[in-house]
């Protein structure tokens, strides 16, 4: 036995000698290849001709050829001095398909295989499609679907290529059947369930609410219940150990989690570390905790944010705030330090603005409030980034942050902005029973040749009226924003054709003025103004409510003439806005007041003011979902007298409600209307020339009066409205700031202070046709009206348009309702 042992050794490394023998390579032939090019495998291999090889440095090269990931299966032989590759090439992919995937969509698997190499042109590595069934099976596992399948199949096609098929099959995802929390004695389970996302055993009718097992919610609810402890004093809180128990057929989990609870802790006293920057007295006022007080995880973690956004508004962007607590477990109390590293201080070396395609850099420049060369401050960052969307031509912004390499203390800023059309093209065509038929166009730029001024044109005709005006304004007349504009304007207005009983008069009026606005701070801002117009006045119809307009203007020589009167007007207005964008905005709050008044030296003497307020609440953290509230008032009045009668509102000037602002109501139908006095008469005395009798004024006791049927407005004016705005169905998030859809309620009145209802009392309502309403008192304000509906806002590259279907909930007689109405050029 022993001579054969070392017989067999010997021939065992003679063997062994003889296959490491080396020998010069005279010939290499590849075989096999059909896609890959014979130099680009020759490439791979670790000798060439005429180098001396071993077995090694075969097997060496069958390693430098798989690794280049173009073949399935090397096999290498040797034919004297040459040797023989045959090569099996690797299928090329010519098509991914998926198959019943819902959880995960197509794009969400494209980008996944493309990670690993597995996309259309690539050859297919098979080695991957085992970890790629285990790991999408691992997701669906993880969201809950046990029963979830994934299968790979390949379908070969000649000139080796092959489509790669995904096929899905989910299942039903496995609901939460019952949650078990041991070892809790301060909280009992059902307040602990509340602090949780996921949800047990749900009944049917709780159909908005889900049960659904997913392994990341369950870990976030884990992570709200030690915070839940935390906060309330318990620092020694943890959860010990969890378990989850499938159901045998797949469709249940048990969830159960062990908890030590612990015991509060208070906190004796705050301490700080580190480099404060001198910003000691303001770090320590705003710090909330205080000494005696239960421990609150949320307030230490709030302290400390507080803290890095001090020290980032001072250019310290890269700091490190962390709490260290000292814990006293025998007296249950602890003291924390709050340890401050500030770092290095950030400097800004370059702002780039990109994306404005139709803008000058200098008009989104002289927007920022983060500066070149000066140190980085996030809260002049989010500032530069509002103002930039508050613009009316820009529909987002986002700005990124870029270290400069090699430099530590030094970042580049890249400013990303989205553009919206800045144009309004305001057109529009309507047919109604008053105003019959009416079309509107205009061009306003409120980015005029990409120069951030606005410019308009705009021209508005239809049955009863005409109107032009132009109007430019430079919001950066100066450096620091004092804004200067104005505006040229001619009307034309002919009620006297739409038949008896309504308020008939024609009037042209025709002007100038200009503008001035001074910024106060980043929010607040007060505008001013001066504008002459004058006024001509025919054809006035002998309404009740104009007695006391016209007799302060009437020549007493000429009670038939024409009134013509000059304004000499000024405004003054303030404006405060944190709105973080210009067009639909879903943050901040808008406060607006306007007041005009005519210089004594006018021919008519009055005010009028404006206050308009709105108010957006997001109600998720994507602001898909907010919630507006918006109320409009205004009043106007006269102001002295003149020939014993006291000077009112110009009835031209009055406020009106109805359309754009009262949706559901037909434009101008809300509010006073016109009372027409139809004095008594008796049979007078024969004439003896012309015959017949000429009647003479009777009893003014019984006097008749008639009501129009449209509103002739009203010196006060209050609307209010609450607007839920919600996402719009079939549209994705890149066209959220361009259409917002809503479901709003408007509420409002427009009345007369004016108004003497008394005046009436006793007389007799002589109905002139059939739909003429009661009169009422037109000076209450109570007589609400309501409207609900639903709007959709788009901003098109004409500009804004809103449709919108409403209804009326509450009206009083004589207002006409509009179900579908249409803007051009109004948000809200």
């Amino acid at each position: 036995m022993k001579r054969l042992a070392a017989a067999m050794l010997l021939a065992g490394i003679s063997h062994t000698l003889h296959a490491e023998e080396p020998f010069t390579v005279q010939d290499i032939q590849v075989e096999g290849l059909q896609r890959v090019a014979l130099g680009a495998a020759l490439n791979n291999l670790p000798f060439s001709v005429g180098d001396s090889v071993t077995d090694f440095t075969l097997s060496r090269s069958i390693k430098s050829l798989f690794a280049a990931g173009h073949f399935d299966d090397i096999r290498v032989y040797r034919d004297g001095q040459t040797v023989i590759f045959r090569l099996k090439e690797r299928p090329t992919i010519n098509a991914i398909e998926f198959d019943g995937n819902k959880d995960l969509k197509d794009e969400q698997l494209s980008e996944s295989l493309t990670a690993q190499r597995i996309e259309v042109g690539e050859p297919l590595d098979r080695t991957l499609l085992r970890s790629i069934e285990n790991g999408l099976t691992e997701f669906y596992h993880g969201v809950g679907k046990y029963q979830a399948e994934v299968e790979v199949e390949l379908v070969y096609l000649p000139r080796n290529r092959v489509n790669v098929k995904l096929k899905f099959d989910e299942g039903d995802a496995a609901s939460v059947r019952q949650i078990n929390i041991v070892g809790n004695e301060v909280f009992d389970n059902e307040t602990l369930l509340s602090v949780m996302e996921s949800q047990q055993d749900m009944p049917w009718w709780r159909f908005m609410s889900s049960d659904r097992y997913q392994k990341q919610t369950l870990q976030g609810d884990f992570e709200s219940i030690q915070s839940y402890y935390l906060d309330r004093g318990y620092l020694r809180f943890a959860i010990e150990s969890s378990q989850v128990s499938v159901s045998p057929d797949k469709t249940s989990v048990y969830v159960t989690m062990n908890v030590d609870e612990g015991e509060q802790y208070k906190v004796t006293g705050v301490r700080y570390a580190g480099d404060l920057i001198g910003q000691d007295a303001l770090i320590e006022r705003l710090t909330p905790i205080q000494p005696g007080e239960l421990y609150n995880g949320a307030l230490v973690t709030f302290t400390e944010e507080n803290i890095a956004r001090i020290l980032a508004r001072f250019g310290y962007a890269n700091s490190k705030v962390t709490t260290i607590p000292d814990i006293d477990d025998e007296n249950r109390e602890v003291e924390l330090t709050i340890n401050v590293d500030p770092g290095k201080r950030i400097y800004v070396r370059r702002i780039d603005i990109a994306g404005n395609a139709n803008t000058k850099d200098e008009v989104f420049r002289r927007e920022l409030r983060q500066l070149e060369g000066g140190w980085l401050s996030n809260d002049a960052l989010e500032l530069s980034k509002q103002r930039l969307q508050r613009l009316p031509y820009v529909e987002q912004v986002e700005f990124e942050t870029r270290d400069v390499p090699g430099i530590e203390d030094q970042v580049d800023i890249s400013f990303n902005v989205r553009e919206q059309p800045s144009g309004s093209f305001n057109a529009g065509v309507s047919y109604g029973n008053f105003q019959g038929l009416s079309f509107q166009i205009g061009v306003e730029q409120a980015n005029f040749l990409g120069s951030g001024n606005s410019a308009g044109v705009n021209l508005n005709t239809n049955k009863y009226q005409k109107t032009i005006s132009f109007s430019y304004t430079d919001p950066y007349f100066t450096l620091d924003g004092v804004s200067l504009g104005g505006q040229i304007f001619y009307s034309a207005t002919d009620y006297s054709s739409l038949g008896s009983n309504l308020e008939a008069y024609k009037q042209k009026r025709y002007g100038i003025g200009g503008t001035m606005g001074i910024p106060i701070n980043e929010t607040n801002r007060l505008n001013f103004g001066a504008t002459i117009s004058v006024s001509d006045l025919s054809l006035l119809q002998d309404y009740d409510q104009l007695r006391h307009f016209k007799n302060v203007l009437l020549d007493g020589n000429d009670p038939d003439g024409r009134l013509k009167y000059i304004n000499y007007e000024l405004t003054a207005g303030w404006v405060q806005s944190t709105l973080n964008r210009g067009l639909f905005p879903t943050a901040g709050h808008y406060f607006g007041l306007n007041t005009r008044i005519s210089t004594p030296n006018s021919d008519l003497k009055f005010f009028k003011t404006n206050f308009e307020a709105r108010k957006y609440i997001p109600l998720t953290r994507n602001h898909a979902w907010s919630l507006m509230g918006k109320v409009e008032l205004g009043y106007g009045n006269g102001y002295g007298s003149r020939n014993g009668y006291d000077y009112t509102l110009p009835f031209n000037e009055n406020f009106t409600a109805g359309g754009y602002n009262m949706r559901g109501f037909e434009h101008r139908i809300i509010g006073p209307r016109a009372v027409f006095r139809i004095p008594a008469s008796i049979p007078g005395l024969p004439d003896p020339i012309a015959g017949g009798n000429s009647p003479l004024p009777g009893d003014p006791l019984t006097d008749r009066y008639s009501v129009s049927q449209r509103s002739i407005g009203g010196n006060a004016m209050a609307v209010a409205t609450l607007e839920l705005i919600t996402p719009t169905p079939f549209l994705g998030e890149d066209n959220r700031n361009s259409v917002r859809t809503s479901v709003f309620v408007d509420a409002g009145n427009v009345w007369d202070t004016e108004f003497d209802f008394d005046r009436y009392a006793g007389l007799t309502q002589q109905r002139q046709f059939q739909r003429e309403p009661t009169l009422v008192d037109y000076s209450d304000p109570t007589l609400i009206r309501v409207s609900t509906g639903v709007s959709v806002q788009w901003i098109s590259p004409m500009g804004p348009l809103t449709f919108s279907l409403a209804k009326i909930v509450k009206k009083y007689e004589g207002d006409l309702q509009e179900n579908f109405s249409f803007n051009i050029g109004t948000t809200f």
